[in-house]
């Protein structure tokens, strides 16, 4: 389990946070990913999108650019099918785009609905694991050598409460939620000849969408959190406030 921390209570509001930096928000065309992309915008970031529907990256494009922010980048991948040569283009569109990179908001995820083990065919157990847990693997060892240029780079990983708390029917994404606590340590720990780069976890904790509407469908939606309402710890973890951070579990569910 890694070391947990929280916000700190007196944080007083930055302004600008993340300006002049390039963050990379993967599954930013819904949901958290969207949030966080916005945040991260409206704190003076260049975003870089990524999501598998260029309709949906195009909608967060817009947002945006209609807020008179910096102008994003759009990079679709469908990491379900994504080999290592895809990720390595993904980072040499970056740097061919943008020049560099400060920072990743590792968003995308992927649960169509819960199962039992018994109902879990191998070609599931391998998409849950690819985008799930692979792909943050594969997106920072080939986007490593950008962020190792940046003076104060960070990555951000989002976690499951049923990393932590595994329960029946949630298989092979509990348990590929429950590798990303290990892939933080472990990166974190390999990395820190590099101090320039943390490495973190966040925990959102129950948040309205749209993978929450399919795991629990009855669920009034109106009483949890909105994305909007936990993007403040990812601009947090990604910003000069948390630097010196790194093997950490923020956990935004604590007291809620």
């Amino acid at each position: 389990m890694l070391p947990t921390l929280a916000l700190p209570p007196d944080r007083p509001d930055v302004r600008d946070a993340l300006a002049d930096r390039v963050i990379l928000v993967t599954g930013s065309g819904q949901g958290i990913g969207r949030a966080v992309a916005l945040a991260c915008a409206r704190q003076g970031a260049r975003v870089v999108l990524h999501g598998r529907r260029q309709r949906k990256l195009e909608t967060v494009y817009d947002a945006i650019v209609g807020e008179g922010l910096p102008e994003p980048v759009i990079v679709p991948l469908d990491l379900a099918k994504a080999q290592d040569e895809d990720y390595a283009a993904l980072a040499s569109a970056i740097a061919g785009q943008v020049g560099r990179l400060d920072g990743i908001a590792h968003c995308a995820v992927h649960l169509d609905e819960l199962r039992p083990l018994d109902d879990e065919p191998l070609t599931r157990w391998l998409t849950m694991l690819r985008v799930n847990l692979v792909a943050v693997a594969a997106i920072d060892r080939a986007c490593g050598p950008l962020l190792w240029q940046a003076p104060d780079a960070s990555i951000v990983v989002t976690i499951e409460s049923h990393a932590i708390a595994p329960a029946a029917y949630w298989g092979s994404f509990a348990i590929a939620k429950q590798g990303l606590l290990g892939l933080v340590s472990i990166t974190a720990a390999e990395w820190a000849a590099r101090p320039s780069v943390r490495v973190n976890a966040l925990l959102p904790g129950p948040v309205a969408s749209p993978q929450r509407s399919r795991t629990h469908p009855a669920e009034d939606g109106a009483r949890l959190a909105t994305p909007e309402s936990v993007a403040h710890g990812y601009v947090f973890l990604l910003g000069p406030q948390a630097t010196g951070l790194t093997g950490r579990l923020l956990d935004l569910s604590a007291g809620r």
